[in-house]
């Protein structure tokens, strides 16, 4: 991605076009701006600054990407810094403590998108293929934001126009059923991928692509044929999007520590990725690390430099004992995922003390650590177990992806973890296993669980509260619903 003060005259456009976007506390706000659309969108530069700033507005919403798909789950805990309760990792969400922000910022994106796919047509580009480009991933970036929100929250107002000016009518809509939106986020990828000029990624992989985008088809396909009883059709259709995604340029590095290696962003097994630079944001998510005050003196010199320097962590989320305890010593994922710090006691005696994540975990410049990352989206990896999960879901055999996967993860200790297919049930758990395994900590792990119909079962604070199937989706703040007044909240809340 540019840097933001090469584009920033036409971020400030995004922005403009933004505070006019979804909530209605903005009824009172006249935006200003040296840029107005009627002086801005009449080159190809147009388009391409207001293309980055796009993608600027979606790494606002990189926190909550992590805390909805992830948190929730039976994958984490408190760690040693903070005190009172966390609503996410214990599902005691409520109206008044979502555990997340609103869902603003994301509708700030799409209205970004929803401009670029308005005025984008009526500019000269150099060639169709660099519009065309442009609109795809507009379409692209539409579909995904709404993935993410339609899981989230279940039934959406829909936008397909860019919101410029602050009437009611227009600010204030009430929610379309979540049948509807998927039938939006399926037409806009078909188009997306029907616009893309080729197969090719950008540099760094940060922007929306044909591969990037098929992946996004398969996940969307897996989900409506589990939860809106697709069925069959949908699966297969998830199983040729993986297919797709198999022809491109994407492979599995040999070494699983390499892909979030910071000093290899954007490598081979990537298909999207959050771009992060020094001094173009904050840090990112995975800064949940460790404060320094809560680092303690006796540990072993391995842990200290791993740890050291902290950087602006504050350890308030760990990866808890239930999930460490499922990677097995063989499994080279374990010591590339987290890192387990104890104590010693003069008499040489360990105790337990912590863990951090190593996915992610930024670059150490000038004595600081910088939690500058890519976010990823999707890779290679992830692909193939969706592949795996639609073959099963179709009664065919997913040893092979399976085998793919474990052979990375185990190296020399592969023969001893070879998969054998068995019946749908035995191979569906599996998959969720692998993906946990392959997976942690990259914002999955409640989505599988939900799609997977195992979240009731796996995570130990919702065994008791099995049936309440209002829990799967979050509730809508009670900010939110005092500023949006013809928004009701989700049953159960």
């Amino acid at each position: 991605m540019k840097n933001i003060m090469k584009i920033l005259p036409h971020i400030l456009l995004c922005f403009a076009l933004v505070f006019t976007s979804c909530n209605n506390t903005l009824n009172e706000i006249k935006p200003k701006s040296v840029i107005t659309t009627a002086s801005f969108w009449k080159t190809e530069d147009d388009a391409s600054g207001a293309l980055n700033g796009m993608y600027v507005l979606l790494r606002n919403t990189e926190n909550d990407l992590y805390m909805e798909g992830e948190e929730r789950s039976e994958a984490f805990e408190g760690g040693v810094y903070g005190g009172g309760t966390y609503n996410l990792y214990l599902n005691a969400l409520t109206p008044d403590n979502t555990g997340v922000g609103s869902w603003t910022e994301y509708y700030s994106v799409i209205n970004a998108a929803n401009a670029l796919l308005k005025y984008v047509p009526d500019i000269s580009f150099s060639s169709d293929d660099a519009k065309n480009a442009v609109l795809a991933q507009a379409y692209a970036m539409r579909a995904f934001v709404y993935f993410v929100m339609a899981r989230t929250w279940g039934d959406l107002v829909l936008r397909t126009d860019p919101t410029e000016g602050t009437d009611p009518s227009v600010t204030q809509k009430e929610r379309s059923p979540v049948a509807d939106v998927f039938t939006l986020i399926k037409s806009d990828i078909d188009e997306a991928i029907k616009l893309f000029p080729n197969d090719n990624f950008e540099a760094g992989r940060g922007n929306w692509s044909k591969p990037a985008t098929y992946a996004l088809k398969a996940d969307v396909y897996l989900w409506t044929g589990k939860k809106l009883n697709g069925g069959s059709a949908d699966f297969q259709t998830a199983l040729d999007a993986c297919n797709e995604v198999q022809k491109s340029d994407v492979t599995l590095l040999p070494n699983f520590a390499d892909v979030f290696d910071f000093n290899n962003k954007g490598n081979d097994e990537i298909l999207m990725a959050i771009k992060y630079n020094q001094l173009e944001a904050s840090n990112g998510y995975w800064h949940n690390w460790i404060i320094g005050s809560a680092v303690p003196s006796n540990i072993t010199q391995q842990a200290k430099d791993i740890l050291l320097p902290v950087g602006g962590g504050q350890g308030l989320m760990v990866v808890t004992a239930l999930v460490r305890n499922q990677f097995t010593k063989d499994d080279s994922r374990r010591n590339a995922t987290f890192f387990e710090v104890y104590t010693h006691d003069d008499s040489g005696d360990s105790t337990y003390y912590t863990n951090v994540c190593l996915k992610g975990r930024g670059e150490v410049t000038g004595g600081n650590r910088i939690f500058d990352s890519d976010y990823i989206l999707y890779r290679y990896a992830d692909v193939v177990l969706m592949k795996a999960e639609a073959e099963n879901a179709l009664g065919q055999d997913p040893a092979a992806e399976i085998n793919m996967i474990r052979k990375r993860a185990y190296g020399s200790s592969y023969s001893s973890h070879v998969f054998v297919s068995g019946n749908k049930d035995f191979n569906d758990e599996m998959i969720l296993k692998e993906r946990l395994l392959e997976l942690l900590n990259e914002g999955k792990r409640w989505w599988d669980l939900v799609r997977f119909g195992k979240a009731f079962d796996l995570v130990p604070n919702l065994q008791s509260r099995a049936g309440q199937d209002y829990l799967l989706l979050f509730p809508i703040s009670t900010a939110m619903l005092s500023l949006e007044p013809k928004i009701s909240q989700n049953p159960g809340y």
